[in-house]
């Protein structure tokens, strides 16, 4: 695991290579499958999850939490809600992860249009809450009703 130290001034020093490093080089590392540990250079302070959701926020992907989300996070307060949203939003990554890779891996000649995280999460969930997974159905069948499902998508964007 690769160390990181953050100083006062956010600069970020990789101590493995003995040099700083920015932001988005520590992203880059990240996206290359290492794991990484940020500490406050003063106190030894664990600071990673603190840096990785700065990262998210601050970059690129920071459209992905909508306003009205961010404002019931920061009013929330609440231990129990905040662990109930950290274990929910796991589980979502993880259907979504499953389901890009099913799709992928499948011989679907459209599997390489870009998944639709919005439509994923929006058939998933429903105003109860989180469903579980349907049960596994016949294979080709599936398949078929995801092609067709593709097909009508493409036509309505042409």
């Amino acid at each position: 695991m690769l160390v990181v130290k953050k100083y006062a001034n956010r600069r970020l020093y990789d101590t493995e290579q003995s040099r700083y490093i920015t932001q988005n080089e520590l992203q880059g590392i990240i996206r290359g499958g290492r794991d990484v540990r940020v500490v406050d250079a003063k106190t030894d302070e664990d600071l990673t999850q603190e840096t990785l959701v700065q990262m998210v926020l601050e970059g690129p992907s920071g459209h992905l939490l909508p306003v009205p989300l961010l404002f019931q996070l920061v009013r929330m307060g609440d231990d129990a809600l905040a662990d109930f949203f950290g274990r929910w939003m796991t589980w979502s990554l993880e259907m979504y992860f499953a389901m890009r890779n099913r799709a992928e891996q499948s011989w679907n000649p459209f599997a390489s249009v870009p998944f639709d995280v919005g439509n994923a999460f929006a058939r998933m969930f429903s105003s109860a809450g989180p469903k579980p997974p349907p049960p596994p159905q016949d294979d080709v069948s599936s398949l078929r009703r995801e092609l067709e499902d593709l097909k009508k998508r493409i036509k309505k964007r042409r």
